[in-house]
């Protein structure tokens, strides 16, 4: 069953766009960027998307995490950045539309962070904001249907930037996990998009969510009342095309012969022409 959305004008306006900037992005990016720029949107994705679920680890302290340095801090912070770095730096090892692979994902994210890792929830859970129960999840014993329902959509024949906004949303709505749900989504949302747009793996979708969280949630709320998932639609794609902005706009002029020589090394070439 496909999950209740509608293609209003509004969203229709901003796929195109973006549709046209990522063509831009990959010509001037050739097929990925730099190594350097790769390394910074890692450590920004990591660091923001843990920190909107209340990680206290600075960036400074992520990055020296992702480069094998000893830091001092809260042992869960830690563990749940080193479990990050693990899944983004193998990201190709997992499937966007298995379900089998979604669950090894979660197991691979909650290492040594929760005991039933890996396996959806077997309990009732809502999410509290202050005293009052924002949302209340689905029961447990539909959680595996809805699920195999979430990933069967995902086969449909709908553009990538739509399935994957949906999916983290339903994602969330579902809770089917008793924690990383949030993570779960946002890294889920990620490996769509790159099966047909690599560069969305470069791009720190988390650091715009993480910088107004406010909104992220409110967009999730105001899908949740109004029973179909347009508002958060409509709030991912915003987010979406402005860090496509954020990354044409810090790439305003050609690509150095550093920049170049990076980029075929990255690819583990050894020779390339001057048209090249």
């Amino acid at each position: 069953m496909k999950p209740p959305y509608d293609l209003t004008p509004e969203i229709i306006k901003r796929i195109t766009s973006i549709s046209e900037k990522l063509g831009e992005a990959k010509a001037i990016y050739l097929s990925k960027p730099s190594p350097k720029l790769r390394k910074e949107n890692k450590i920004k994705t990591i660091h923001s998307s843990l920190k909107i679920e209340g990680n206290t680890l600075s960036i400074d302290q992520v990055t020296g995490l992702l480069e094998n340095k000893r830091v001092i801090g809260p042992q869960k912070d830690i563990t749940e950045v080193l479990n990050a770095i693990k899944i983004y730096d193998n990201l190709h090892a997992y499937n966007p539309l298995s379900e089998k692979s979604f669950l090894k994902c979660h197991k691979d994210l909650m290492q040594g962070l929760m005991e039933d890792n890996g396996n959806y929830r077997k309990r009732g859970v809502g999410i509290l904001k202050g005293i009052k129960l924002e949302h209340l999840a689905p029961p447990t014993e539909n959680v595996p249907f809805l699920m195999k329902d979430l990933f069967t959509y995902l086969e449909t024949d709908e553009i990538e930037l739509i399935k994957s906004c949906v999916f983290h949303y339903e994602l969330e709505f579902i809770h089917p996990f008793l924690d990383g749900n949030g993570r779960m989504g946002r890294i889920w949302q990620t490996l769509i998009l790159r099966e047909k747009y690599p560069l969305f793996e470069y791009l720190p979708l988390e650091n715009l969510i993480s910088n107004n969280q406010d909104a992220y949630y409110k967009a999730l709320s105001d899908s949740d009342k109004a029973g179909d998932s347009n508002f958060f639609l409509a709030y991912m794609l915003e987010v979406m095309e402005n860090s496509i902005d954020i990354l044409l706009n810090s790439a305003s002029r050609k690509l150095t012969e550093t920049d170049r020589l990076e980029y075929f090394i990255s690819l583990n070439k050894t020779t390339f022409t001057r048209k090249e």
